[in-house]
């Protein structure tokens, strides 16, 4: 009873947080490059490159993370296939044609040092590789295993919001300016989440016959 209580409180304020930069997110759709994040890189802008790939990254990624929330719900996959589907295609091929391909343009002007770069460049690769896997899988109706590569993947989309959190957090101990301090962040953000995934994964695969834990119980498409 206490565990679910957590989990639901857990998820709850992971959705809120997950709403909040969503709205963020949309908020560039007025194309100001000056506006906001932006007026710190405004040397990446000047190149003439940045701006389409921050779009691309940013404005649909804060759909992707919110339409990850939305596939991983059970009772929404179960009342609505459907609607369930559709969303799918929207975050798998959201995150193949834009927002990874994108975050990997983007990890070249973050300009933090090498450690941050190899960081970005992993995760960016890993969240396409992910989301390529959990496509293949379903279209051979591995829906098992489909399932298992999509939560891989929303592990990495939830990045978005575990950096901001670990940011906020260590800005209060810690110089962030600092490359050594700044590189801790960035794998910390989405290795953490993989490893708690992993871990869930283990979990369900050691007390099959018991019933396995129940990371979040959906088949997202």
């Amino acid at each position: 009873m206490i565990l679910q209580i957590l989990k639901n409180v857990s998820w709850g304020i992971l959705l809120f947080l997950g709403l909040a930069l969503t709205i963020n997110a949309l908020t560039y759709l007025n194309f100001d490059p000056t506006y906001g994040f932006l007026q710190i890189k405004a040397s990446a802008v000047a190149s003439g490159y940045y701006l389409p790939f921050y779009y691309c990254h940013v404005v649909v990624g804060g759909l992707i993370l919110l339409a990850g929330f939305i596939q991983v719900s059970s009772r929404f996959r179960k009342k609505w296939i459907n609607a369930h589907r559709k969303v799918g295609y929207f975050y798998v091929y959201g995150i193949l044609l834009f927002a990874a391909p994108a975050g990997l343009v983007m990890s070249f002007f973050v300009n933090r040092g090498a450690t941050v770069l190899v960081s970005f460049l992993l995760q960016s690769l890993l969240w396409f590789y992910f989301t390529t896997i959990a496509v293949l899988k379903i279209r051979k109706k591995d829906v098992a295993a489909h399932e298992v590569w999509m939560w891989r993947s929303f592990s990495l989309t939830l990045a978005a919001i575990t950096l901001r959190l670990y940011i906020f957090f260590s800005s209060f101990y810690f110089d962030l300016s600092q490359p050594q301090a700044y590189a801790v962040i960035a794998w910390a953000s989405w290795l953490i989440n993989i490893a708690i995934l992993e871990f869930f994964l283990w979990l369900s695969k050691n007390y099959q016959k018991k019933g396995p834990p129940q990371i979040g119980k959906a088949s997202p498409q």
